[in-house]
């Protein structure tokens, strides 16, 4: 039994799975005292939605997993230990409690239901003589920066860059060494490794445009060869839109979604590029879906359970129904449709689409089959590896029409299949 003559500070890691730039991390640090670690895997992450779906598909769960453990791993540096359980019992607290003396309990701060619930059911868990502190953790920009700046977040996503690019600055990265403390002889958690997700059929990679592992290791390595090996930043804004290859866009987006790459890092990389290479309308563009990002947690923040109802933020009656057959058709690429067939092929066995895919898959299932947008947006959950709560509903309310656009105009697929898949080779790919 680790003796209990200090105390101890406990973090627990939720989507902010990384070293750097974390100032959860940060703030454990400065209170000086040997830190201790926790991961929770949601012991709800097999059960169904609403809607019928897996709440985390095999893809996302296996890059979870590879996420996960490669923080254990860089923590073991420092002597920090990541405890890793399957559950989030009261048992998981008493067991700490045994071994540690915990002053400190520090987390991310999130907003949303179920993140919210988790907090409830955990924070009931501890000594009421625990210090309890929560912190936002996964924005661009101070939050009390852009509070002041606005008297309510806009509507439109114009309104909200236009005033934010000429009044906020997004925050240097936190400087902080990590002490290396004395070692901690005390093994508790589950045993997680990726032999339990033997299911997983690997040859995915074979024909995936995403061949990435989990990880804030393998996140910086795909920043530098995006940015400074291939450049191809350099022409995002025209390559963005395709639909074949690693390189037509930057796939940063699933190490984000969990927290394995910090937007200020991938934000001040660009700058960084810009500095030493070139600045243009690609490198602005990709700072521009950073604020798309970010735009969307201030909705969420602002419209609360309202992004995950019907009507949406706009509280609009909408008639859209649930029939399971043709959402089955939609689901298993079997519409009448193939542009949309393949990309939903594409994510069904790879567990990424292309942004032009998501729009018009999603379009189709809303305007062209009237289904309910909340579905669509169940299995996105579901499937996709970059999955973000506050991304996917916010798309999802727009191109529903009950969100941030008043405007609901549907995709033309056929159009858009000529556009961006002129030849074919998308659609042969997959069909």
């Amino acid at each position: 039994m680790q003796e209990k003559i200090k105390g101890y500070t406990l973090i627990w890691f939720r989507n902010d799975l990384r070293l750097h730039d974390n100032k959860v991390l940060e703030q454990a640090i400065n209170e000086k005292l040997p830190i201790i670690a926790i991961f929770l895997f949601n012991d709800k992450r097999f059960s169904k939605s609403t809607f019928g779906f897996k709440k985390i598909g095999k893809f996302r769960m296996k890059f979870l997993t590879e996420t996960v453990l490669c923080l254990q791993n860089k923590m073991k540096k420092y002597n920090i230990p990541l405890f890793i359980y399957n559950k989030y019992d009261k048992e998981v607290f008493l067991e700490l409690n045994t071994h540690f003396k915990i002053i400190n309990f520090f987390y991310q701060k999130s907003w949303t239901y179920e993140e919210l619930q988790e907090e409830k059911r955990i924070i009931r868990y501890l000594s009421k003589r625990i210090v309890v502190k929560s912190v936002f953790n996964q924005l661009l920009f101070n939050v009390d920066d852009v509070m002041k700046l606005f008297s309510e977040i806009p509507r439109s996503f114009s309104g909200f860059r236009k005033k934010i690019e000429k009044h906020c600055h997004i925050p240097n990265l936190l400087d902080y060494e990590i002490p290396i403390q004395d070692k901690i002889e005390v093994k508790l958690g589950d045993e997680i490794n990726l032999d339990q997700l033997a299911y997983f059929d690997s040859n995915y990679k074979k024909y995936t445009v995403f061949p990435f592992l989990g990880g804030e290791n393998e996140g910086v390595k795909r920043l530098d060869e995006y940015f400074f090996k291939t450049k191809n930043i350099a022409v995002y804004k025209k390559t963005r839109n395709q639909l074949l290859g690693i390189n037509y866009s930057s796939k940063f987006s699933p190490w984000l979604a969990n927290g394995a790459l910090s937007s200020r890092l991938v934000y001040w990389k660009i700058k960084e590029f810009e500095k030493k290479i070139i600045a243009n309308e690609s490198t602005y563009w990709l700072f521009f879906e950073l604020l798309w990002r970010e735009f969307f947690k201030y909705v969420s923040m602002k419209h609360g359970d309202s992004i995950f109802k019907k009507e949406g933020i706009q509280n609009k009656k909408v008639y859209n129904i649930i029939d399971n057959d043709i959402i089955k058709s939609w689901v298993e690429g079997k519409t009448t449709n193939d542009f949309v067939n393949a990309n939903m092929i594409e994510l069904k066995l790879t567990g990424w689409m292309s942004n032009r895919g998501r729009q018009n898959t999603a379009s189709f299932l809303v305007h062209n089959l009237n289904q309910d947008w909340r579905v669509g947006a169940a299995y996105f959950e579901s499937l996709l590896l970059d999955y973000d709560v506050h991304s996917n509903y916010g798309n999802w309310m727009y191109i529903a029409g009950v969100g941030n656009d008043l405007r609901n105009k549907p995709f033309d697929v056929k159009k858009q299949a000529m556009i961006y898949d002129a030849k074919g080779e998308f659609i042969n790919k997959w069909l």
